[in-house]
């Protein structure tokens, strides 16, 4: 790595600040990232080893909601590790190419959730609206292809923005990066050249995978809105809804934290910095976090089993 005209061409190793304006409290803000991380973990976990050992809940669903939790534990442990070594190590720099890596799996995986938050908006839609045919539409063989797909859709959308920044930008201002993990946009910033390509193509990566996820999964529920309030009896309402409940509440809480961060980070100029960089890792530490908790608590099948395990019982 050398200057330039004060600039940095092509550096091999970035600084990661962590969290600016809040460096002197850093170790404090780690610790309850580090139980957020340990918990979801631990959640996500038992979600999946219930799923599995259950022979029950081998259905669409709760396949869907298996591969939700193997995303999350995924997603989270791209950033909580490095995160800690910046907070209570002092372990602030990576490696070039290590960092894109970071940033391609962490995009990656935010993207993965996504899909997998439309296709269980589809099964509870099928479900709903055409009951008959649910089994058959939504076979394991379609469930083994919309994981492949969901996966390919993410990694080959988001794979062109680590080539855009790898063959067009050589020289940056400066290797330090003001984000406590490689964010698309916090590394593109850094660049003394021409961004504008990176930035639109990293605005049509995330209006195509999150505008086209959010718009059908939103058409999928108002279709089902429609169904269940044509029932005619009110025990069948209540017991459609209640299938519902817990997808809309994990859909709401990831795309909203989600459309937050991602606002504040491209366009609230008078948003302190560290306001921004504590939305973006709460939109990724908050999810996994959640996601077991809520399905724990509203899905009947889960909370038997989980009741079973720890030997205690849980009010019908």
């Amino acid at each position: 790595m050398f200057k330039l005209n004060g600039t940095v061409f092509m550096p091999s190793v970035l600084t990661l600040v962590g969290i600016p304006g809040l460096e002197s409290v850093q170790f404090w803000i780690g610790i309850p990232f580090c139980a957020m991380y340990i918990t979801a973990l631990f959640g996500n976990s038992l979600l999946l080893v219930i799923i599995k050992s259950e022979r029950s809940l081998h259905e669409p669903m709760y396949l869907f909601l298996a591969m939700l939790g193997a995303t999350d534990i995924s997603l989270s442990t791209c950033i909580l590790p490095k995160m800690l070594g910046i907070f209570w190590f002092h372990l602030p720099d990576i490696y070039f190419d290590a960092c894109l890596f970071q940033m391609w799996l962490i995009h990656t995986f935010q993207s993965i959730e996504s899909g997998i938050l439309l296709a269980m908006a589809l099964d509870r839609y099928v479900a709903i609206c055409d009951p008959l045919r649910h089994a058959i539409i939504f076979s394991h063989q379609l469930l083994t292809q919309i994981g492949v797909a969901v996966t390919l859709r993410a990694a080959l959308l988001v794979a062109p923005c680590l080539i855009l920044i790898k063959c067009r930008l050589k020289h940056y201002w400066t290797a330090v990066v003001s984000h406590s993990y490689c964010e698309h946009m916090a590394v593109v910033k850094l660049a003394a050249e021409d961004i504008q390509i990176n930035k639109i193509y990293g605005l049509f990566v995330a209006f195509t995978i999150l505008g086209f996820d959010i718009i059908f999964i939103t058409l999928s529920y108002i279709r089902i809105f429609i169904t269940v309030f044509n029932l005619p009896q009110r025990e069948s309402r209540l017991k459609a809804f209640n299938t519902c409940i817990a997808h809309i509440c994990v859909f709401l809480e990831f795309y909203l934290l989600g459309f937050f961060s991602f606002f504040t980070h491209r366009f609230g100029f008078h948003i302190p910095p560290y306001i921004h960089i504590l939305l973006s890792n709460l939109y990724l530490l908050v999810p996994p976090l959640l996601n077991p908790i809520v399905y724990g608590v509203k899905t009947k099948q889960i909370r038997d089993r989980v009741c079973k395990i720890f030997h205690f019982k849980y009010p019908s």
